[in-house]
C-alpha cells in the first residue's frame, strides 16, 4: 500500500479592511508637520525695494568718437541724455567717457544742473515758439486737447518728458539730433507764462507795487498793460503854443535930435 500524502488544510485568514480618513481641503492634519517658511540663501542678502526715481531718462544719441594719437587711436563714447519728471521740469546733458555707463552718469548729472521749467496751459504750450541753433530751426505751436504730440525724433522725447500732451512742431535745416535738441530747449526756455490766454486784462490781474488807495491808480495801471484802450487820464494834454513875441521897439538915440 502506498502512503497517501495528506496535507493539513490551509487555515483561513481573516481579511482586515483598513479605513483611511478622507482628505479634506482644510489646514494641515494634526499628524502632519507644517511646512517650513522659506529661508534666504546662505550668504545672500535681503533685497530692498527700489526707490522711485525723481526723473525719467531717455538717451537721444550715442556716438563713438576716436582720437588719433602717437600710440594709436583712443575710443570714447559721447551720450546725449534728456531727463524729466513729466510735470514741467526737463533737463539736457552730454557725457563723455571710455565706458557707456560712466558716460550716462555724467550726462544725467549735467542734465540735473541745466533743468528748466516749461509753462503748460491745459496740456499744451501757452504760445508759439521759433528758435534756431546753428543750422537747425524748430517751430512749436499750441494744439487743442486730444491732438497729441505731432513731432518726431529728439523733439518728441523732450516734449514727452516735459509733460506736454498736445503740441504741433516743425523742424527746418540740419537734422542733427544734438542741434535740434539745443534748438528745442531754446524754444522752451523762451516761453512765457500766461494766466488766461485769450482774455482781456482786468483790474484784479494787475499787480501794482505798494498799496493802491484810489481807483484812478488802478485804471492807469490797467491802461498801461492794455495799449488798445487808453483812458482819458493816461492821455497827455496837448502842449500849449507859446504866444508870439512882439518885436522890440528901438528907442531913438539922443545924438539924432
Amino acid at each position: 500500500m502506498t502512503e497517501e500524502n495528506t496535507t493539513p488544510p490551509a487555515e483561513k485568514t481573516e481579511e482586515k479592511t483598513i479605513v483611511t480618513p478622507e482628505k479634506t481641503s482644510g489646514g494641515p492634519k494634526s499628524d502632519e508637520k507644517p511646512r517650513r517658511e522659506r529661508r534666504p540663501r546662505k550668504g545672500g542678502r535681503d533685497r530692498k525695494p527700489r526707490e522711485a526715481k525723481e526723473f525719467e531718462e531717455a538717451i537721444l544719441q550715442i556716438d563713438r568718437v576716436t582720437r588719433v594719437v602717437k600710440g594709436g587711436r583712443r575710443l570714447r563714447f559721447r551720450l546725449t541724455v534728456v531727463i524729466g519728471d513729466k510735470k514741467g521740469r526737463v533737463g539736457f546733458g552730454i557725457g563723455k567717457s571710455s565706458e557707456v555707463m560712466m558716460a550716462i552718469q555724467k550726462a544725467v548729472s549735467r542734465a540735473k544742473q541745466n533743468l528748466i521749467t516749461v509753462p503748460i496751459v491745459k496740456g499744451t504750450i501757452p504760445h508759439e515758439a521759433n528758435e534756431a541753433f546753428k543750422a537747425s530751426r524748430v517751430l512749436l505751436f499750441p494744439a487743442p486737447e486730444g491732438k497729441g504730440i505731432i513731432a518726431g525724433g529728439a523733439v518728441r522725447k523732450i516734449l514727452e518728458l516735459a509733460g506736454v500732451k498736445d503740441v504741433l512742431s516743425k523742424s527746418h535745416g540740419s537734422r542733427n539730433k544734438l542741434n535740434i535738441a539745443c534748438a528745442t530747449f531754446n524754444a522752451l526756455r523762451g516761453l512765457e507764462t500766461v494766466k488766461n490766454p485769450g482774455t482781456k486784462i482786468t483790474k484784479e490781474d494787475v499787480e501794482v507795487e505798494g498799496e493802491v488807495t484810489a481807483e484812478k491808480d488802478v485804471e492807469k495801471a490797467v491802461a498801461e498793460k492794455s495799449p488798445e484802450k487808453k483812458t482819458e487820464a493816461t492821455k497827455k494834454p496837448a502842449a500849449k503854443k507859446a504866444p508870439a513875441k512882439k518885436p522890440a521897439v528901438k528907442k531913438p538915440d539922443a545924438d539924432t535930435k
